[in-house]
């Protein structure tokens, strides 16, 4: 596995929406169908992630954005890992993992306690990355309802 020491991992600024958008419905739009949930968070992530108390990350090379990972506010002690992405070139490189680890922190500093994913089973390098850091699988009907058609599983890890 290559390294990705050139690429730096920064906070969302406000001309990356389009970078964000573009990343996540590749990878969406690849795999699955993009859903009106995707479209409403694509389409503002200033005010659907970042001014609902959440945050995003972003993997810049360069000037060029080649990943991204949303940290949505669930609620005063959860946050939700959500629009995790790397660009299709960048893939198996460890910069999920990065964009991963970034996260974690970034949410501890926020004071999260507890981080929430949905996902499919069909993305296995995804599900092993998030059970590599210590997520771990919920019981069906745990988390309640999922907005996304796509999701058929949850994993949650503890900060504390």
């Amino acid at each position: 596995m290559s390294q990705t020491p050139d690429i730096k991992i920064r906070l969302f600024q406000p001309d990356d929406g389009e970078a964000f958008r573009t990343l996540n419905e590749a990878w969406i739009t690849r795999l699955f169908a993009l859903e009106d949930s995707d479209r409403k968070v694509l389409g503002d992530p200033q005010g659907m992630i970042i001014a609902r108390g959440g945050q995003i990350l972003m993997a810049i090379a360069g000037d060029e954005a080649v990943g991204a990972v949303a940290l949505q506010r669930v609620d005063e002690t959860t946050l939700e890992l959500a629009k995790m992405t790397v660009s299709e070139a960048l893939r198996g490189t460890g910069l999920g993992r990065r964009l991963m680890e970034a996260a974690i922190a970034q949410a501890r500093e926020m004071r999260a306690q507890k981080l929430y994913l949905e996902s499919n089973t069909s993305l296995k390098p995804a599900i092993s990355l998030y059970q590599a850091v210590g997520f771990r699988t919920l019981v069906p009907g745990e988390g309640g309802a999922s907005p996304y058609a796509r999701c058929d599983i949850r994993m949650e890890l503890s900060l504390n």
